[in-house]
């Protein structure tokens, strides 16, 4: 068996135990593991994310919520941000918010104690939060989520001669393998879908589509607006996309669970309908369009002009940022306003 410590051993107990456990159940116990034990950012950890590589990114997040926050009237409002890593982008769109005259309460739903620690000292007067459940009740939320949804444990269905039925990972010699569970999964993949080659996988995030739906129903009844900022697609596809990465490389998804970090494909075509469902506004982009109509442009260039010795380098997160062969056109921006209600900058 590959490695991945104690918590490999407890799957294979399991598994050998009772049978083998849905992909969901690996997905979210390896990270729960994973998230919990480390601070997973930076060259020494195991992946990047945007904030991280410029300051342009968590600024131009601070203008698009500081934009809708005085054109709804400048109310009392709060910031929340869904797993907000080291604090860094919460740091840069405060700062951004700030200068246009909005200075938020600051409320991080963050579950690892690891990165906690890390995030207060990056943001001194930041509230915490488990889940979407405590959050203020009294005032409008301007939400961010930035890498957030991908990590949400995915269920997966995979087409068989037998038709629909769940993924699971069992125990077969001394290796994780996939297969399929024995209980029909018809009923859910919509009609429309159904008719797919064998061997076809469909993901789902129960997860995700639940932050969305209390997300919408908050923002209906409080105001505020949200901002989710991921990896993902905007039109309804098949396939899987389940992924592992450590030290900056992709590896086996059963290499070592609860030793690296496992995402998918965030399903923005379905969140957006939940939304919507939910009578809100939905908007949606790819990475690069958005924040070039945010003016990440000219932000290049005023940091380049004050700093000319550091020009290659914030030319090269520009380009890391918005470019179609690195982030700008692999992630997608979706966000979410009240409806009725004034729509965000950046969006077509």
């Amino acid at each position: 068996m590959s490695g991945g410590g104690d918590l490999a051993a407890t799957f294979r107990r399991l598994i050998e135990g009772h049978g083998p456990m849905p992909v969901s159940r690996y997905m979210g116990e390896s990270n729960a593991r994973y998230y919990a034990s480390r601070d997973p950012l930076g060259a020494g950890g195991d992946f990047t994310t945007a904030p991280e590589i410029s300051q342009m990114f968590g600024e131009m997040v601070g203008l698009w919520l500081a934009d809708l926050w005085s054109r709804s009237g400048k109310p009392d409002a709060s910031y929340v941000e869904l797993g907000p890593g080291r604090g860094t982008l919460a740091r840069d769109a405060l700062r951004a918010m700030a200068s246009q005259g909005l200075m938020p309460k600051v409320h991080l739903m963050e579950g690892s104690e690891a990165l906690r620690q890390v995030q207060s000292g990056a943001l001194t007067a930041a509230t915490f939060h488990d889940g979407l459940d405590t959050l203020p009740e009294d005032g409008p939320l301007y939400i961010v989520a930035n890498e957030f949804l991908d990590a949400l444990p995915i269920r997966q269905l995979v087409m068989t001669e037998r038709g629909w039925r769940e993924r699971m990972v069992a125990f077969d010699g001394d290796q994780f393998v996939f297969s399929a569970g024995p209980s029909p999964m018809d009923d859910a993949v919509p009609e429309g879908r159904r008719a797919q080659p064998i061997g076809t996988v469909i993901e789902t995030c129960p997860a995700a589509a639940a932050t969305i739906e209390e997300i919408a129903r908050r923002i209906d009844i409080q105001g505020g607006a949200a901002l989710f900022i991921d990896y993902g697609y905007l039109e309804p596809r098949c396939g899987e996309t389940l992924q592992a990465v450590k030290a900056h490389e992709k590896t086996g998804v059963f290499d070592a669970p609860g030793e690296m970090d496992l995402t998918a494909l965030v399903d923005f075509a379905t969140l957006a309908e939940i939304a919507k469902r939910e009578g809100l506004a939905v908007a949606t982009a790819t990475q690069g369009d958005w924040l070039r109509a945010m003016g990440i442009d000219l932000r290049a260039q005023a940091l380049s002009q004050r700093s000319p010795e550091r020009a290659e380098e914030i030319a090269a997160a520009h380009a890391r940022l918005t470019g179609t062969e690195a982030m700008g056109e692999l992630f997608k921006v979706m966000a979410i306003t009240p409806r009725g209600g004034q729509r965000g900058a950046g969006f077509g």
